[in-house]
């Protein structure tokens, strides 16, 4: 980049950090900005009795964005961060005592299914994985890897030569209809129409395109020594290594505009960055609800309450269990799954009888634990945070219920155990604007996807990055977004 151009990055997020290497390694001149401690986002650990506990995502998929993105910089991914491939995806638990594994291996989980339902829903899955992976292949390159698209300009991407191909997207099926073409067992329906809840969405209301979730797990997932946040930081050694200055707990007032275009920042303690080109890595309801100032909140777009995706109560826990011998991952299915999804997009309340994720962090290894363990327990929640804050005194009534209720599966807990728990409020104050929504607007409609908005915005000089954007929730994506950022800038200087 000619002129070394000032690039300030708001949020240090994995689109912040992807762009900041991408940026720095160009030969711009980048500056970080969070007011957090630390790098990360999402990617957060708390600490809890001592001991780190990852907070946020706890799944590493699509490796090969960040073995591109690490490649950029002239790094290796595989010096920076130890990964160990997962040979179980998940176990999952039903009330009924019944219980199922997934594997990487699809030969393998298809011999389990039949064995737990039949030979019908088995050979169903093996077409169900077919399926997403022929999706995901389709819009891998045009959609995930490109610019925001239009449903128009999609079609030139994927070649209006091929219109079956962006056909078997099934963009206008409902992903829980669609599911019912591989399987007719209630369990694995529930089973495989959780994927949606991945990116914030009900499966009875997202398209049938949201299959492709399915394969990115087939695809590959790996466990990360040190926890999610250690990729944040090689992220962010990477970054620096090209160049970037990070500036954390330093929190911004406003993006400040002359003539219409970026002229910098004000930050919290009065303080005025320049800029000729800045990245906002956050929510981009933040923008649009003015939180960085008057002059750029036509830079993003109102997501009313109901067009939120999903919000959580999370507690992280350091804890004794029995009775259930828990995985990495584990799902704990309700017996109500749908009216599950009624109550959290349409009555916005925490669900009667929730699905409950566990992330049991010290099952990683070989050997079980003994004594306490490390969980991120889980329950999803309409993201209401900024309306309807929960009270100190509703956290533990909660967490007694949830316990009480984990025991009619068997796994029981140690009472009092040290826990800190986040509602959705809690998940507002960390990330404005959002209601506690963590993964932007859900996807209800055949073109939710061509919602978000993309890099560029109305203002000249501001771009965006982040899960709230193109292309979309999760990790990988947001570091997609972060590259796509870049290139943005890059293009306009």
């Amino acid at each position: 980049m000619r002129g070394a151009k000032r690039v300030l990055i708001i949020g240090a997020g994995a689109g912040g950090l992807a762009a900041a290497i991408d940026l720095a390694s160009a030969g711009a001149n980048v500056t970080v900005l969070d007011r957090a401690g630390e790098v990360g986002g999402k990617m957060r650990q708390l600490r809890v009795d001592g001991v780190g506990i990852d907070a946020g995502p706890t799944v590493f998929t699509m490796r090969w964005i960040f073995e591109a993105l690490f490649q950029r910089a002239g790094a290796t991914l595989s010096d920076h961060l130890t990964l160990r491939s997962a040979e179980r995806l998940a176990r999952h638990a039903w009330l009924d005592g019944s219980r199922l594994d997934l594997w990487a291996d699809i030969d393998r989980s298809a011999a389990d299914i039949e064995a737990f339902s039949d030979a019908r829903n088995a050979d169903g899955y093996q077409a169900f994985c077919e399926d997403s992976r022929k999706i995901f292949e389709t819009l891998k390159d045009p959609f995930i890897s490109s610019p925001k698209p239009s449903p128009l300009s999609l079609s030139h991407r994927i070649g209006l030569h091929r219109p079956h191909k962006l056909w078997q997207t099934r963009p206008f099926e409902r992903y829980a209809s669609r599911l019912r073409h591989y399987f007719s067992d209630p369990r694995l329906l529930q089973l495989f129409g959780r994927y949606a809840t991945y990116i914030g969405s009900s499966p009875y209301l997202t398209p049938a395109t949201l299959m492709l979730i399915a394969h990115v797990e087939q695809d590959g997932v790996w466990i990360v020594d040190g926890g999610m946040r250690a990729v944040a930081r090689a992220m962010q050694t990477v970054a620096e290594g090209q160049g970037a200055v990070f500036r954390l707990a330093n929190g911004v007032q406003s993006i400040d505009l002359d003539g219409g275009c970026v002229k910098g920042v004000t930050l919290e303690d009065g303080e005025r960055l320049p800029a000729d080109a800045i990245i906002f890595n956050g929510d981009q309801s933040a923008l649009a609800a003015g939180l960085l100032g008057s002059d750029v909140t036509s830079a993003g777009q109102p997501v009313s309450r109901v067009r939120r995706s999903l919000s959580a109560l999370t507690w992280c826990a350091h804890t004794t269990i029995s009775g259930f011998d828990l995985d990495y991952h584990t799902v704990f299915f309700s017996d109500a799954y749908r009216e599950e999804f009624r109550e959290i997009f349409e009555d916005r309340k925490l669900p009667t009888q929730p699905t409950i994720y566990i992330c049991a962090q010290d099952r990683a290894a070989p050997e079980r634990p003994s004594g306490r363990e490390r969980l991120l327990i889980l329950v999803n929640a309409p993201a209401d945070g900024d309306v309807q804050p929960m009270s100190p005194e509703q956290l533990p009534r909660l967490r007694e219920k949830m316990a009480q209720y984990l025991q009619r599966f068997g796994l029981r807990l140690e009472p009092d155990a040290p826990a800190i728990p986040t509602p959705p409020d809690g998940f507002h104050a960390l990330f404005p604007g959002t209601g506690g929504g963590l993964y932007g607007r859900a996807n209800h409609s055949p073109f939710g996807s061509f919602a978000r908005m993309g890099a560029t915005t109305r203002i000249k000089g501001l771009f965006l990055a982040g899960g709230s954007v193109h292309p979309g929730a999760g990790v990988p994506m947001a570091t997609m977004s972060g590259r796509l950022a870049a290139q943005a800038v890059l293009r306009a200087h």
